[in-house]
């Protein structure tokens, strides 16, 4: 029977090496678009929520989410900034330790430092902001793809669209002007950072609220995180 035992342990021995090569391997991507070629982030003068000068490219080492929007946002900002609350919420403590939250505003005029940090703290006091020059924001709002236009009068900073803007016939009161010609509109994806500063992945909206970034994200952290 020795030849038994040794047959026994020689299949327990390949189960073994299994289970450590699958844990080793992180989970397949079910969602987002990589970008073939990453991009590194220019190091474009910004300001964080604390007020302290700081740049787009600047990392404290961990992989970041980074999200556009702003303050007076009544609909798209606010719905994924409380889905990426929940899907921080659902990392393990030291997931959370590789992750970074971002959001940028997109509406410098107004959202000063301490109202970024304000309105952040409303989702998840781990969350950081970032704002500045109108410049700055429209030229990082560029080097990451997220399309900003602003076709609201120069004293009306309430008006939002996310990119996929409401119908020009929606109703806006008394205020006779259609959704797209009284709107920020920008775009709405979520992007992947790395610790190294590279724009590396993108997610829409939609896989942002539906559970595929939430799912997604242990294998981003395996993949990106440092």
């Amino acid at each position: 029977m020795k030849w038994l035992t040794a047959v026994l342990l020689a299949i327990a021995a390949v189960l073994a090496g299994l289970l450590v090569y699958r844990s080793r391997v992180p989970p397949a991507l079910s969602g987002g678009t990589a970008i073939e070629t990453p991009i590194s982030l220019p190091a474009l003068n910004l300001v964080n929520d604390q007020g302290k000068a700081t740049t787009l490219a600047a990392s404290d080492g961990r992989m970041r989410l980074v999200f556009y929007g702003f303050v007076h946002c009544p609909d798209v900002c606010p719905t994924t900034l409380a889905s990426l609350k929940t899907t921080y919420a659902g990392l393990t403590p030291e997931q959370q330790g590789k992750v970074r939250v971002q959001f940028i505003s997109v509406d410098p005029d107004v959202d000063t430092p301490q109202l970024v940090r304000e309105y952040l703290n409303r989702f998840d006091p781990a969350f950081t902001g970032l704002t500045g020059t109108n410049e700055a924001v429209n030229a990082a709002a560029k080097a990451m793809f997220v399309g900003l236009v602003d076709n609201r009068p120069a004293t009306d900073h309430s008006g939002h669209e996310s990119h996929a803007a409401a119908s020009p016939d929606a109703d806006h009161g008394d205020k006779g002007t259609s959704a797209t010609e009284a709107a920020l509109i920008h775009g709405d994806q979520v992007s992947i950072v790395t610790p190294d500063g590279k724009f590396v992945r993108v997610y829409n909206n939609t896989e942002a609220l539906d559970g595929t970034l939430k799912n997604d994200l242990p294998a981003l952290i395996s993949k990106y995180g440092s």
